[in-house]
């Protein structure tokens, strides 16, 4: 059920799907307020007519689909005259069985010029002659509608009179009604106006063809898809077409045709043959052969194509095809695709020199194995190479581009490549994207990609780097956008230290950064890249310097009481204030970015509220004058009963707030009487969260603060962290009552 103004205020809403409600009742207001509505699909709600359907308002509303319901009538209400945008009406597979004259009366009266209409898998039985006579549509599609061919002859002449851009007539794979096909069938084709013809799936297709096609030598564009056909040699004398799709239709031998007028072929997926033959095409320019598993031994010249005006070749996903011509007469393509197929002799001389024109070329996945340099010579133009999953002798790639200064995109992922010469894009001023993924690369080198001034995308993933130097790394280009290393074998050591601090620093270049995983050493294995930390390097120098350096014992004494002089402090400190009464209540540790719910909640909240609390702040306590790390400890933690620790983002990324919280830990371990609470500000991320590994592991142990800004969500937070700051404050009795009763009022307030 959906009643009135069930979606008002949804003026922008411009896709609604209803699909699969059984909906019972429809309000006359249901759809009110979608002003903006172009899209409604209603399949499957038990519609069972149009009439009843309040969509009458809808004026912006370009496509209605009603497919798979219970809509009986054909009729076109009144209000389709509202709709004056309505581009297409989706019919299919309802119960519609006679079409009359007055079903379309709307339509005689406000003609609707971009409409496209599908009736298929309606039980057609009879459309009245007249019905759509003057009846303009964009196309109108008529797919296992019947039961006969009788049937099917009848309702085509009962269309007399349309005029159409697009017609099709057909069956669909799974839904086959005709057992057989009449060449008379389409003889009422003549009384209607069109430019564009499909027929699908008519398994019982005459052999015959002869005048089979006399309807349809007027028609621009004709798409035979799935039909049993042998030939198509009969035909028409007078065709006029322009564009002929043949598309998996078991022919047994190539066709021979012989159209002038033709400009665009589509032959695809017509595996009943294995060899191409020539054929004469004067005026093509668009041939499309792919899936069909041809052998070509002689590829290619005009002389195959009957053409010189060929401007888009694909021969992809075929058997064999022997280069044994540069492409003579067909140097105006721009469009060559080979993907897939098995390309041979394409390494012995220049295939391609007469192609300056071209702009789009795909040998990816050919066989093919590099070795003559000159193999792209006459490609000035080119803008697109694809050669994936092809090799290079010694698995380098050497400097074969040099005539591609026009070049935009080049893919060489799955080639093998252990290494890249350091000249081999010095001619591609202009590449903006390089796919170098799925090879044998060690390091990433990037000496070879300087020259590369407006590179956006390098593509360098699933490879088996494990580092680059530091001096290498700067040759990136500056253009670079985006660069993407991940599942590669990084060594997460400290020999490869300098590599890994950059790959922290280039986090926005980086695509994927926390996806980058140590394959080696065995205790960081599958720990991001981002986990390493150079402090545990420095530590392990120290280690292998006094363990091998015993001579210099004192000096590395000195580095190490330097280093751990804030800790010596600290623990001289808690021998000095280790009896005495804490002036704070707790030490609050933050980012400063956080300072404003440090303020205006923690603060007000806790030296306000009841019992009061007494915190210490960087800004309000810290002594003029005295160096920040001795404020911290002397006044902050020495001073102070608790730690109260406010996570965030903006605290991980803090250096002074992981000091502060490493300090923290060791005040913790020193003072028995010390205690440590977290509050978590925002959801973190994980993978942020994992840079600091100890904190990470600590807040996965430990039972944590979450700030949630709700009344209850507020009022649990407070109560909870109240409760930890009582744990060991000192009892004073004086007052307790007055205590108590302002505690139960401030908690009723909040």
């Amino acid at each position: 059920m959906i009643e009135d103004d069930a979606y008002q205020g949804l003026n922008h809403l411009s896709t609604l799907i209803l699909t699969g409600n059984p909906i019972q009742s429809l309000a006359l207001g249901a759809f009110s307020g979608l002003s903006s509505l172009e899209k409604l699909v209603a399949v499957e709600t038990n519609l069972a007519s149009l009439e009843d359907f309040p969509i009458g308002h809808l004026k912006t509303l370009k496509e209605l689909n009603v497919a798979h319901n219970l809509i009986h009538s054909f009729k076109f209400p009144e209000y389709f005259s509202n709709l004056p945008n309505l581009e297409h009406l989706d019919l299919s597979n309802n119960k519609i069985q006679n079409v009359y004259h007055e079903d379309l009366k709307v339509l005689h009266q406000m003609p609707l010029l971009n409409l496209s209409l599908d009736l298929s898998l309606n039980p057609l039985d009879f459309i009245e002659p007249g019905t759509f006579k003057e009846i303009k549509l964009n196309e109108l599609t008529l797919r296992s509608n019947f039961n006969s061919t009788h049937v099917m002859k009848t309702c085509i002449q009962g269309l007399a009179g349309l005029k159409i851009n697009r017609l099709v007539l057909g069956e669909f794979k799974n839904e086959r009604n005709l057992q057989s096909f009449d060449r008379s069938v389409l003889e009422g084709l003549c009384n209607l106006t069109f430019e564009k013809f499909r027929i699908a799936y008519f398994s019982e297709f005459p052999r015959d063809d002869i005048g089979l096609f006399n309807c349809l030598v007027n028609v621009s564009m004709i798409s035979l898809l799935s039909l049993d056909l042998d030939s198509l040699e009969a035909l028409p004398k007078d065709c006029r077409w322009q564009h002929l799709e043949l598309i998996n239709c078991n022919f047994k031998q190539f066709p021979t045709l012989k159209l002038n007028s033709l400009k665009k072929f589509v032959f695809i997926d017509n595996k009943g043959m294995s060899t191409f033959t020539e054929f004469e095409l004067p005026n093509l320019q668009f041939l499309d052969l792919k899936r069909n598993r041809l052998s070509f031994k002689g590829c290619c010249s005009h002389t195959n194509f009957g053409t010189t005006k060929l401007k888009h070749l694909d021969l992809s996903f075929n058997d064999v095809i022997t280069m044994n011509s540069n492409f003579l007469g067909l140097e105006q393509l721009e469009h060559l695709d080979f993907q897939h197929s098995n390309l041979k002799q394409a390494n012995d001389f220049s295939v391609f020199l007469s192609l300056r024109n071209l702009r789009y070329l795909d040998i990816s996945y050919t066989n093919t194995r590099v070795v003559f340099h000159g193999i792209f010579v006459g490609l000035v133009r080119l803008q697109t190479l694809k050669m994936a999953g092809n090799s290079f002798q010694n698995n380098l790639l050497p400097d074969i581009f040099t005539e591609l200064t026009n070049l935009i995109i080049l893919d060489l992922s799955k080639c093998q490549l252990e290494q890249v010469s350091q000249m081999a894009f010095h001619s591609l001023p202009r590449l903006q994207v390089l796919n170098m993924s799925h090879n044998k690369l060690l390091s990433l080198d990037t000496l070879p990609y300087k020259p590369l001034h407006s590179l956006r995308i390098l593509d360098c993933s699933f490879n088996r780097i494990m580092e680059s130097k530091e001096q290498e790394l700067q040759h990136l280009p500056r253009s670079l956008a985006l660069l993407n290393l991940t599942q590669n074998d990084f060594a997460c050591v400290c020999e490869h230290q300098s590599f890994l601090q950059w790959v922290k620093d280039q986090r926005q270049l980086l695509v994927g950064a926390e996806q980058m995983m140590c394959t080696q050493p065995l205790d960081m294995q599958d720990m991001p890249v981002l986990s390493f930390r150079n402090a545990t390097c420095q530590m392990n120098k120290m280690i292998i310097s006094v363990s091998v350096l015993t001579v210099l014992l004192v000096s590395v004494a000195g580095v190490l009481v330097y280093k751990f002089y804030f800790h010596l402090m600290l623990l001289a400190g808690c021998k000095k204030y280790g009896r005495g009464e804490s002036t704070y209540d707790a030490f609050v540790i933050y980012s400063s970015q956080d300072e404003d719910w440090v303020r205006n909640e923690l603060v007000k909240n806790l030296e306000e509220g009841v019992p009061p609390f007494q915190l210490c702040l960087h800004y309000r306590d810290f002594i003029p004058g005295v160096a920040i790390a001795a404020n911290i400890i002397q006044e902050g933690f020495h001073k102070s009963r608790k730690v109260i620790v406010v996570v965030s983002q903006h605290f991980i990324q803090s250096r002074w707030c992981i000091f502060e919280y490493e300090i923290a830990q060791t005040w913790q371990f020193l003072s028995s009487r010390a205690g440590i609470i977290f509050i978590v500000l925002h959801k973190l991320e994980k993978s942020l969260l994992r840079q600091q590994v100890e904190l990470y592991r600590l807040l996965n142990r430990n039972t944590y603060l979450e700030w949630e800004d709700s009344v209850l969500g507020r009022h649990i937070f407070w109560r909870r962290l109240r409760k930890a700051l009582l744990d060991g404050k000192p009892w004073r009795p004086e007052g307790t009552a007055d205590a108590d009763s302002r505690e139960q009022e401030a908690t009723a307030s909040t």
